[in-house]
C-alpha cells in the first residue's frame, strides 16, 4: 500500500497521505478508496479521516500508543502495511447518490448566458452538458458543507470572476475552472453562478450536518424542464 502514497507529517498529531498533485477523477478515486479501507480497518488511534482532492489527512491519538516514543512513526508503519481489501472501483458502487433539483438561469443563474457565450454554446447546450454527468464529491471546503464536484464536461470550464460578489445566495450552483460546486450558505463568492437549488446543503442541527460528503455521487436535475414536460 505504501507505494500508493507518500506520507507527510502534519504537526505533532497528524499525518498526510499524498496520492499526487493533480485534481483529477483517478487520483481522487484512489484517495476515497484508501479512506474506505481505513474506515473498514480503523485502529483505535485513528481519530479522523479527512479526504481532499489528492490527499488524505489523518488525525492521530498519539496517547493511544502508550509508551511509544515515536507514535507517528508507529502509525506510519501500520499504514505502510495496510491491505485495502477491495478494488477502488467498488467505492462507486457503495457511494451514496443524490439528485439535486436545479433552477437554471435568470435570477437563479445570472452567469449562465455569459458562460454559454464563453463556451461557444447555447444556454440549452450548457444545461444539457451540466445535467448529463454524475459528479463525485471530491472534497468539502471553503465553507461548511461546500462540495467541490469532479467530473464536469471540460467545455463548461470558465475562470472565476476577477472581483468576487459580496453576496451569493445559499443553494447557488457555480463553476470555477474545471469544477462545479454548490454554496451551502449565503455569503461572498467568485464562482460563475448558473443556477440555484432549494436543497439544504448544511444544517448544523442534524446528526449529519452536510447533505453531501466526500465520495458521494451527485446528478443535477433541471427542475424547470421537468415541470415543462409534465405540463
Amino acid at each position: 500500500m505504501s507505494s500508493a502514497f507518500n506520507v507527510e507529517t502534519l504537526g505533532e498529531d497528524a499525518l498526510l497521505l499524498r496520492f499526487g498533485h493533480a485534481i483529477d477523477p483517478q487520483t481522487n478515486r484512489r484517495v476515497h478508496a484508501c479512506a474506505a479501507a481505513l474506515a473498514r480497518q480503523r485502529p483505535p488511534w485513528l481519530l479522523d479521516i479527512v479526504p481532499a482532492f489528492s490527499t488524505l489527512a489523518l488525525a492521530i491519538d498519539v496517547e493511544a500508543f502508550n509508551d511509544s516514543s515515536e507514535p507517528l512513526a508507529d502509525a506510519r508503519r501500520w499504514l505502510e502495511s495496510l491491505d485495502p481489501g477491495r478494488p477502488g472501483a467498488d467505492i462507486d458502487e457503495d457511494a451514496r447518490r443524490h439528485e439535486i433539483p436545479l433552477h437554471y438561469g435568470g435570477e437563479h443563474g445570472p452567469d449562465l448566458e455569459a458562460l454559454a457565450r464563453h463556451a461557444g454554446l447555447s444556454v440549452a447546450q450548457v444545461i444539457a452538458l451540466h445535467t448529463a454527468v454524475e459528479y463525485r464529491v471530491g472534497m468539502l471546503g471553503f465553507a461548511p458543507g461546500f462540495p467541490y464536484l469532479i467530473g464536469m464536461d471540460e467545455r463548461l470550464s470558465m475562470p472565476r470572476h476577477a472581483t468576487p460578489r459580496t453576496r451569493v445566495q445559499a443553494g447557488s450552483v457555480g463553476i470555477a475552472g474545471a469544477q462545479t460546486g454548490i454554496y451551502p450558505g449565503t455569503g461572498p463568492g467568485g464562482w460563475q453562478i448558473i443556477g440555484r437549488t432549494d436543497a439544504i446543503l448544511f444544517d448544523a442541527t442534524q446528526e449529519r450536518p452536510a447533505l453531501l460528503e466526500p465520495g458521494d455521487r451527485v446528478r443535477f436535475i433541471d427542475i424547470d424542464a421537468r415541470r415543462e414536460s409534465s405540463s
